[in-house]
């Protein structure tokens, strides 16, 4: 047993013993070396879980990737542990990550900082007014005093304009008073309480701050002698302001000439260092630490890192910080859904790191990377005797290099009691960051807990999991940001080195960076059966968590499980995890890796992106019943591309929250119709918002900036013309249910719909697509939106965008229950009752529909036109899909109860077989084909079974006499040849039950099979209708009529207030509207004050307040009156712990100026000063400790009336 105490350094080790780390707060300990190894009874301890190490440790791994030989099973630079090895590291455990409680912005400024620096081009005064409630400068002019005498009126009426109790700075540029009056320098000076502008002299420096209408002692101003065109130094002027949320600021303006030339200037910035509000208790996060904020736009390169100041006078929750943030992060809930930025601790007192080289060198892939990435690397092979991290840092570490990373369980089987640990193996509040090849690696590792981790700026793939069989690993409250792209997998990679990195793939096959690499993804879980929980994946080059699958197991792993195995596994537990800020996808289910090796057949690279589908059972059987995989409690936002992706069956997402992604949600089924079964995919209980009220910030590699819904800039996603939409219907069938749509609004750059389709869609659509109990709030300006051709749709006329459907069930969309939305111009589901809705490019039908699906053969490379018989006029062409099979196939949607008519642009195929897709027991259809006159058919029915593959039930269907023998014969098969119009008639019937999604019965999918013989040379086009002269093929029942209108819906959405990362805490949904004067004269606006949908109008003159007890949100008492009596009411009326929400309505002439200090007892950081005119709105809370969340809005009367909108929580857990 070694004790070590000191610095040490060691070219490599082998550990035979035991080594420990002294534990001495004086005396803190590093050890250098090139690689440990702990085997065979080798051990490292620095703490234990019972006795945490309080000192500083430091292990120092060094070398270069050039130096020195390889141990084989390690590589270089490595602390391994293997067989009967031992590795215990317990450092301090602070917080690992938390949630800002506070919207941080930049420059720690609601309005953000600001900045004016001039030399030449601004003689004269200079100007800024500055709301010193705010911070916000407001106005800005310059008055060229030296040559105009007319620039005096100019201003004297610029400054009137500005109510009193605003600031203004003043700056000479150049100069200033030549033409500057002595009754414009005696308005100054009574006004501004100035000591220098009497006797401002040519070219005099001179800077002031002071408040518009203030006492003397307001003022603050300085002076230079004027020394021709030369002085020293600069006149500058500062002064302290307090906002109203309780942020010190600092204005300051400067004047001078230095060596010949003017300079002058001002600055607006916080003066006291900026104060984080946290959720949660950090009062382990010390003075000196870093830490880093996560992104919340669409940019995960708006992550920013800050050093820890000392902070007396922050609160529990609250740290300072060391710097000036570049852009907004968030803080609170937005539009209902949890937008709140991550903070996480990037130090620790065990640090593990890599010595580095200054610059990237040797065959460290230095055309991708211009750094050394050979880091440190820490690997743990099978049978090691224990292992357990616990607070320790990693940096530096990583290299580029298969196998060599950050921290790697390789090959270790169980780690966990069922390997036989106890207590079972885990990681635990590690802290990795700037690190060169993945976080986490878990290689045929199973039972592993990863807690509290963090992977910060990392390249790869950031929580691993590597060859598809690992299992049973449980993900909690994780944080991967910044995650970019590496080299080792083709799916780490990105564009240039996909196309670059060729010595693996085929011949000269050429990779596709977009479907072949370019998926780095924060979590890569490579087995469903894992668990997620409380963790965030907040910013990746491509994708925050992806669910991918392994055919067969790869790598090592080879062999472990049958094909197939992992697609049918069900999903572990997925709960309560955010995904934000990347530029794929927040959360991608599907898609597989190639587990072929590249060849002719097939020459892309081993472990590219490929296609798999997840379609989970019990026990992952196919043959036994299927297991829904949950998404419980997703949070998605300002992801670029989508909030999710998943495709599979059954998958059921519920209590989500998606919102500024440019798709919020797309759902694809498992599989194809007759291969499958059918399946389910739900979505309930979950909000869905176009764009949000977080507008973002430009720079930090946002690429798009443009107007929002509103007018205003806000940062966008993919392109300023990207068609938003919130759920994307794809082909089904689909539930939407008990789900919230707010904000989706067009623009005239780009469309924006609640609910979407997927675009240039060759695929199928089912009529099983429905939707109901949804709201759509009033901020919805588009429901549904079905394309248009153009830059994103292309010609919108694939055989997907022709059938796009979905069914009303309650008319919570369209505002008719039980009908079916579809396109416009779609005659094969239109009916004289359809009502079209030309926004949409959609229409609304009653009436039944399904589906017949049609397989092609001998030529599979025809374009089928159908009919129906009533709009025979009206055609579809559908091009099919061939994805790899013998035959063409078309899937259109039909109404049921019709005759339906089909023709080619060629000869018709030699077999054609119907199937009815989504029939009930008795549902028909008439079906007539085009065939050359003298062609002989064979025609059967039959069940086809999926599972096996083969058919049974065969039965013959026999030739008619008459074509109304077949059609009105709905019992007998028979089909009849019409050799003068060329149409063969078919009566299309299902005869079996089919329950729930299945696409068909039980005891398989019935269908006609046609083989037809046809002599070469004969025409084989047809008249456009064989049903001329008669009834037959017009509908057989009076038009479909929309008979009624949806009631109104009280239970519509969804029940959560908001969707957030904190579920067992409450909130509360604030609405406050108050009016100015000018509104009330001219009727433009009502006061009001909305608690969730309770809406208190105001009426009268004054204040409203409604008060709400904090812990319940219930409203205890309403109180309207003069202002004059605020302060009496709220000392003795408002109780403590209390929620008190204020508007006003008509503050009178008299009241500007007046100074009400009562507000300060409700959350206010200073006394309140009403505007003359003006409008006032408060969210206060009575109540100690104060809570972030106050918000106070005193807007004078030329700026728009004052308002508030916040999600408030409830104080649940102080309560009783």
């Amino acid at each position: 047993m070694v004790w070590l105490s000191k610095r040490t350094a060691l070219n490599s080790a082998s550990v035979p013993g035991v080594l420990i780390f002294a534990d001495d707060p004086e005396q803190p300990i590093t050890l250098r070396a090139r690689s440990i190894l702990l085997e065979d009874g080798g051990a490292l301890y620095v703490g234990t879980e019972s006795c945490p190490y309080r000192s500083k440790a430091v292990i120092s791994l060094y070398g270069k990737a050039t130096e020195g030989d390889e141990v084989e099973g390690y590589g270089k630079k490595f602390l391994g542990v293997g067989r009967g090895g031992i590795l215990e590291l317990h450092g301090r455990k602070p917080r690992s990550w938390t949630l800002l409680d506070k919207t941080l912005y930049p420059g720690g400024l609601c309005y953000g900082p600001y900045t004016s620096e001039k030399r030449w081009s601004s003689r004269g005064l200079n100007v800024r007014i500055v709301d010193a409630d705010t911070a916000q400068v407001v106005a800005a002019g310059r008055f060229d005093t030296h040559l105009l005498v007319d620039e005096n009126r100019r201003l004297r009426q610029f400054l009137s304009y500005h109510s009193p109790g605003k600031a203004v700075a003043i700056a000479v540029g150049d100069s200033a008073a030549k033409s500057l009056t002595l009754e414009m320098r005696l308005f100054l000076r009574d006004l501004l309480s100035s000591e220098y502008i009497l006797h401002l002299g040519y070219r005099q420096p001179w800077a002031l701050v002071g408040i518009l209408g203030g006492p003397p002692t307001s003022t603050v101003e300085d002076a230079k002698p004027s020394q021709g065109n030369g002085t020293v130094g600069l006149a500058v002027a500062a002064k302290d302001f307090r906002t109203y949320d309780g942020v010190n600021f600092r204005i300051t303006a400067f004047s001078g000439w230095i060596k010949g030339v003017p300079h002058h200037g001002f600055k607006v910035e916080v003066s006291e260092g900026i104060i984080l509000d946290l959720a949660d208790e950090v009062t382990s996060w010390l003075p000196g630490d870093r830490i880093v904020v996560a992104s919340t736009d669409y940019s995960m390169h708006q992550a920013e890192e800050f050093d820890l100041l000392p902070c007396p006078e922050c609160r529990s929750n609250q740290v300072k910080i060391d710097g000036s943030p570049l852009y907004l992060h968030m803080g609170e809930i937005v539009d209902g859904v949890d937008m709140r930025a991550e903070v996480g601790l990037l130090t620790r007192n065990i640090l593990i790191q890599g010595e580095m080289e200054e610059a990237c060198y040797g065959p460290n892939h230095c055309q991708f990377f211009n750094f050394d990435t050979f880091g440190g690397q820490i690997k743990i092979q099978r049978d090691f005797t224990s292992v357990h991290m616990a607070g320790v840092e990693l940096k530096n570490m990583g290299q580029q290099i298969l196998g060599s990373y950050p921290v790697h369980f390789h090959l270790t089987g169980d780690v966990d009691e069922k390997g036989g640990y106890d207590p079972p193996s885990y990681l635990d509040n590690l802290a990795i960051h700037h690190c060169f090849s993945r976080c986490v690696a878990i290689h045929g590792a199973h039972g592993l807990l990863v807690k509290d981790t963090i992977g910060y700026d990392t390249l790869g793939h950031c929580f691993f999991l590597e060859d598809g069989t690992e299992q049973r690993n449980t993900f909690y409250h994780n944080l991967g940001l910044l995650t970019k792209a590496g080299t080792i997998l083709p799916t780490d990679r990105n564009e240039a080195m996909c196309l670059s990195m060729r010595n693996n793939v085929y011949g000269d096959y050429i990779p596709i960076p977009s479907t072949d690499c370019m998926a780095v993804s924060s979590f890569w879980i490579a087995n469903p059966n894992n668990n997620l929980i409380d963790n965030a994946a907040a910013g990746a080059q491509a994708v925050g968590m992806w669910y991918i699958f392994h055919q067969v197991p790869t790598g090592q792993s080879e062999g472990q499980y049958p094909a197939g195995q992992s697609e049918l596994t069900p999903l572990g537990k997925f709960y309560n995890n955010r995904v934000h800020s990347n530029f794929k996808a927040g959360l991608f289910i599907g898609k597989g890796v190639k587990t072929t090796k590249a060849s002719a057949a097939n020459p892309r690279e081993y472990l590219t992106v490929d296609n798999a589908r997840f379609r989970p059972h019990q026990d992952a059987d196919a043959e036994k019943p299927r297991v829904p995989a949950v998404i419980d409690g997703l949070v998605a936002f300002k992801n670029n591309d989508h909030g999710a992706w998943a495709r599979g069956g059954d998958i059921v997402f519920r209590n989500c929250g998606f919102s500024d992604n440019g798709i919020g949600l797309t759902l694809a089924s498992d599989g194809t119709f007759p291969v499958d079964e059918g399946c389910s995919l739900e979505v309930t209980h979950s909000v869905f918002v176009g764009e949000s009220d977080n507008v973002g910030s430009q720079g930090g590699q946002n690429s798009y900036w443009g107007r929002g819904a509103n007018r205003e800039y806000r940062t966008l996603p993919r392109n300023k013309t990207f068609p938003i939409r919130g759920f994307q219907i794809y082909d089904g069938p689909v539930r939407l249910t008990r789900c919230t749509f707010r904000k989706f609004t067009p623009t005239t750059d780009r469309h924006s719909s609640a609910i979407g389709f997927f675009m240039k869609n060759a695929w199928q659509m089912t009529p099983q697509n429905n939707v109901s109990l949804l709201r759509m709030e009033r901020s919805v300006g588009l429901q549904v939106f079905f394309g248009a051709p153009g830059q994103w749709f292309g010609d919108n006329n694939n055989d997907g965008d022709k059938m796009s459907i979905f069914h009303d069930l309650d008319g919570s969309v369209t505002g008719y229950p039980d009908t079916f939305v579809g396109r416009a111009d779609n005659y094969l589901i239109r009916h004289p009752g359809c009502l079209t809705v030309p926004r949409w490019n959609g229409m609304i039908c009653a009436g039944k529909y399904a589906q017949l699906y049609i397989q092609a053969r001998r030529p599979e490379n025809l374009t089928l036109s159908i009919a129906r018989a009533a709009y025979h006029s009206h055609p579809l062409r559908l091009h099919g899909v061939n994805r790899g099979v013998s035959y063409q196939q078309y899937q259109p949607v039909v109404m049921l109860a019709e005759a339906y008519l089909i023709q080619w642009d060629g000869r018709a195929p030699e077999e054609v077989i119907l199937y009815p897709v989504n029939f009930h027991r008795g549902d028909w259809l008439y079906v007539a084909l085009c065939y050359p006159k003298g062609t002989v058919f064979t025609v059967v029915g039959d069940l086809y079974q999926r599972q096996t593959g083969k058919a049974h039930s065969v039965k013959r269907y026999v030739a008619a006499t008459s074509r109304h023998s077949v059609l009105n014969g709905a019992d007998e098969r028979r089909f009849y040849f019409d050799s003068l119009t060329g149409y063969l008639f078919v009566h299309l019937q299902a005869h079996e039950v089919r329950k729930g999604h299945s696409y068909c019965s039980q005891r398989g999918c019935e269908r006609v099979k046609i083989t037809a013989s046809m002599t070469a040379g004969l025409p084989w086009t047809c008249a456009p209708s064989p049903f001329w002269g008669d009834d037959t093929g017009k509908q057989t029942w009076q038009p479909l009529r929309i008979l009624k209108r949806a009631a109104p819906c009280t239970h519509c959405g969804a029940p959560q207030v908001a969707i957030t990362s904190t579920p067992s805490v409450k909130y509360i949904r604030v609405q406050i509207q108050s009016v100015r004067r000018a509104d009330i004269e001219n009727y433009s606006r009502l006061a009001f004050i909305k608690v969730n949908d309770d809406v208190t109008l105001f009426r009268g003159w004054g204040l409203l307040f409604l008060v709400l007890e904090a812990c319940s949100g219930t409203i205890v008492n309403k109180w309207h009156f003069d202002p004059a009596y605020t302060a009496k009411v709220a000392e003795t009326f408002i109780k403590e712990r209390s929620i008190v929400l204020v508007c006003s309505r008509g503050l009178t002439e008299e009241l500007g100026g007046a100074e009400m200090s009562v507000f300060s007892s409700l959350g206010s950081a200073k006394p309140v000063i009403f505007h003359k005119e003006g409008s006032f709105a408060m969210l206060g809370y009575k109540g100690s400790p104060r809570p972030s969340w106050i918000k106070v809005c005193n807007h004078a009367a030329e700026k728009k009336s004052a308002s508030v909108q916040y999600y408030v929580p409830l104080i649940q857990r102080r309560c009783g």
